[in-house]
């Protein structure tokens, strides 16, 4: 058996089937992860859509935020839905659309694998959070995202205000502010207020932010962490945590890390994709 976490697709179908061919994956045998951001951008969303949800149970998403604002359009009116890019009118009106929408909704924001020492999340975790409070902060959001009345959270989850998560939070800016933190942060303070503007790498931004895994006094992290969404760190192994988005959508690559081993293992498969100019993630 062995166990791949896959980084940010983003709509990169061919890229996605040839890494698989590439890891010799094996359904019945072998796991396959991905850390989010399964659409946009890449032009072949619903196809990455309908291969990644034909694998078997053993695989895991969690959500990202290109994930979640796919799912949040759904919720708007026909009219509104059709004004989207072409990538994802072809999701949303696709003949399986509900299938695959609702399939989406129902993945997590947060897996734990405690017998691989292993946790799975798009983006990061905010500095006051042990394992015990990320788990809680996800699963408070996902019962919402799979109540019957979830369209009510995908009209109001996206906005910078919360940009600090606290318990004494309630409400949609409860939610909310778990959400970013979840699925959007790169760079906070160290009180854990996220620098929504700060996306380049780290280093380049202003004084008395982090990237997320380094704020001084961060509460010790029990498990690996694998995560995706920051492009412009690329890969990076450090501080317990495995970041694996290397911009397979702006021309960089895909890569699959290996985490059922004591060394990690990366395959990693080139992208042909032209590099744009003033990219952003």
């Amino acid at each position: 058996m062995a166990v791949w976490a896959i980084g940010d697709i983003q709509g990169c179908y061919d890229e996605l089937a040839r890494l698989i061919d590439k890891l010799n994956h094996d359904p019945a045998r072998d796991e396959l992860w991905f850390c989010g951001d399964l659409v946009n951008r890449g032009g072949q969303s619903l196809e990455v859509l309908r291969l990644i949800k034909s694998l078997n149970e053993r695989t895991v998403v969690t959500l990202g935020n290109h994930d979640l604002s796919l799912l949040a359009v759904s919720a708007r009116s026909e009219k509104d839905q059709a004004r989207v890019n072409p990538e994802l009118r072809a999701v949303l009106f696709a003949p399986d659309r509900e299938e695959l929408l609702g399939w989406l909704r129902q993945r997590p924001l947060l897996h734990v694998d405690r017998d691989l020492g292993t946790m799975m999340i798009h983006a990061g975790l905010a500095p006051n959070w042990n394992l015990a409070r990320a788990e809680s902060v996800a699963r408070e959001i996902e019962s919402q995202l799979r109540a019957n009345d979830y369209k009510r959270l995908l009209r109001q989850m996206f906005g910078n205000k919360p940009d600090t998560w606290s318990a004494r939070l309630r409400g949609i800016d409860r939610l909310r502010a778990g959400i970013n933190v979840l699925t959007r942060m790169r760079f906070c303070d160290i009180r854990g207020r996220i620098a929504f503007s700060e996306k380049g790498m780290p280093g380049t931004q202003r004084p008395g932010i982090y990237p997320w895994f380094s704020v001084p006094g961060h509460i010790p992290r029990e498990l690996r962490i694998v995560c995706g969404h920051w492009s412009t760190l690329g890969r990076f192994a450090g501080l317990g945590v495995h970041a694996i988005d290397t911009g397979c959508v702006w021309g960089g690559a895909l890569t699959a890390m290996r985490i059922d081993v004591e060394e990690p293992e990366y395959v990693v498969l080139k992208s042909d994709r032209p590099v744009p100019q003033g990219k952003t993630d």
